[in-house]
């Protein structure tokens, strides 16, 4: 898909490892952790985390993007389980999961309310609830905003949210919260690098929020 081709450029590249980093560092995920990657869409951090021993199951609404999940799945050899679900009505009893994760899909829910208390009720007592997003006020929310403007785009029915908004739809403080992606969607090839994003980092908002909730 579009998506992940865009994820194989430098840019694209070095913008997952950087999201991933700042989501597992948060995360801490252990072997044998049941997890629940909603919105999973073609499968890149639930394949991660199944890697890393997690039992993964991914959901999302997208049969396309859940049938790459599986065949990349398949070619490197990782169990994983796909399935096709809307994240406002879970199909699974309350204290399913020990985690629950979403990356880079909340700005696609329709009603983020309802997906946010889906999310915990099927997470364990004492779980994690990680969710990944990108930074409305930012300069890729800006970019990711622009491109959401234009007809054809990915990003066409994505809403981009402040950090402020998110943490408005759980009553309770956030764990932990970070910030990541400091370097400007702008940067050139040879731009792209680790000193790039710690420069970014002392001037201003990181373009991605990672946010921990434990139930």
């Amino acid at each position: 898909s579009t998506y992940d081709q865009w994820y194989e450029t430098p840019l694209g590249n070095f913008v997952d490892r950087v999201e991933r980093a700042c989501a597992l560092e948060l995360l801490a995920p252990s072997p044998g952790m049941k997890v629940l990657d909603a919105g999973c869409g073609t499968g890149n951090f639930s394949l991660t985390l199944a890697k890393l021993g997690c039992k993964v199951t991914g959901v999302d609404t997208s049969i396309k993007m859940l049938e790459v999940a599986r065949d990349k799945a398949k070619i490197r050899g990782i169990q994983a389980e796909f399935t096709l679900m809307d994240v406002a009505v879970l199909d699974y009893p309350e204290d399913t999961f020990d985690a629950v994760v979403s990356m880079a899909a909340f700005e696609f829910f329709d009603d983020r309310q309802r997906a946010i208390d889906e999310l915990f009720r099927v997470l364990k007592p004492g779980g994690s609830l990680l969710i990944g997003t990108i930074n409305k006020k930012s300069d890729w929310g800006e970019l990711y905003s622009e491109i959401a403007a234009k007809q054809d785009s990915v990003f066409r029915h994505a809403r981009f949210v402040t950090e402020n908004e998110m943490r408005a739809l759980v009553p309770k403080e956030p764990e932990a919260f970070k910030e990541c992606l400091f370097i400007h969607p702008g940067a050139k090839a040879e731009e792209i690098c680790e000193e790039a994003e710690k420069a970014g980092y002392e001037r201003g908002r990181g373009g991605f929020m990672c946010f921990l909730w434990k139930k």
